[in-house]
């Protein structure tokens, strides 16, 4: 294939199990916060000192500070998000709104960090545990993922559902900018992790845009840090898994498929730039202060859970 070395049959209904597995678990995540605590604080908490030295240290593809440091900033937002979700206020507070466009931008600055510490790797083989194909792709999708960064907006107006589930939603966080978020993520999973791209490339972005279109629009940025966390805390326990397993599928390492994937993510993240540019002036809007695109359909869809009663 393009992008992949040969599937068999049994790895592709792993990917589908993997899918429905990450999306299962969020779901349990969202039904109240001690579900959530125990996902996202006990059981990190045991797993750090009891397996993740071992599972994750020398030797394994997770040895490797992006994975240690994508783990925790994962969890970090998980609970940083449930302080906003079930404490009286927070969701009021203009500072601790600042936490999910911090923590989002820092993770995608994390991945350029690195796209762009591949590409002066010159490498082509494996480190880490890892094979690396630097490349001018790297280059190219640090920078869509830098725009990513700049394109984040409207964070004034996250609220919480006036439900049982106390979701987070962000109105201005539309399908577009989730989309070139996709194609970056991937692309840089192709490019840096470029073997496990089919299950925590693919099947893991999958797993919380399926949910942010169909589930609880507006919640994507806490589908998308729940699954991550999940996954995360999957790979360090179970690295064989995507590395040597029967279900592992490897990247076909093709310069053409990297060329392709990157230009992809450059180009999505540009035209959202280059979109937010033109709604800023046209509408005069501060992206500093006041959310951009309260005058899309998408947007108003997810504002109205505002006034929704509660359930």
């Amino acid at each position: 294939m393009f992008l992949f070395q040969p599937i068999p049959w049994y790895s592709a209904l792993m990917w589908f199990a993997v899918l429905g597995g990450l999306m299962l678990v969020n779901e349990l995540a969202r039904l109240n916060k001690w579900c959530s605590l125990l996902i996202f604080l006990v059981l990190p908490l045991i797993l750090t000192f009891a397996l993740w030295p071992t599972t994750a240290g020398e030797g394994t593809s997770m040895n490797d500070w992006f994975h240690w440091a994508k783990v925790y900033s994962a969890l970090a937002g998980c609970l940083g998000f449930l302080v906003i979700r079930h404490i009286k206020g927070a969701a009021k507070n203009k500072y601790l709104l600042m936490f999910p466009p911090f923590i989002l931008a820092l993770n995608i600055l994390e991945a350029c960090t690195r796209d762009f510490q591949v590409f002066g790797m010159h490498a082509r083989g494996m480190v880490d545990g890892v094979f690396m194909f630097s490349g001018p792709w790297n280059v190219m999708n640090g920078i869509a993922g830098l725009l990513n960064i700049i394109t984040i907006c409207g964070w004034q107006g996250i609220f919480i559902s006036n439900d049982k589930k106390k979701d987070m939603l962000w109105p201005d966080m539309l399908w577009f900018w989730i989309i070139a978020y996709d194609l970056w993520n991937f692309a840089y999973v192709y490019n840096c992790l470029s073997d496990h791209a089919f299950y925590a490339g693919a099947a893991l972005l999958i797993s919380c845009t399926i949910p942010a279109f169909v589930i609880r629009t507006g919640a994507w940025l806490q589908h998308r840090a729940q699954t991550l966390a999940i996954w995360c805390m999957f790979a360090m326990t179970f690295p064989n898994f995507i590395d040597t397993s029967m279900f592992a599928v490897k990247s076909s390492h093709n310069a053409t498929a990297l060329w392709v994937v990157s230009s992809l993510a450059l180009a999505s993240n540009a035209a959202v730039f280059v979109y937010q540019v033109y709604t800023v002036l046209k509408y005069k809007r501060n992206p500093l202060k006041e959310e951009i695109y309260t005058n899309l359909p998408s947007y108003k869809k997810v504002g109205k859970s505002k006034l929704a009663p509660a359930v």
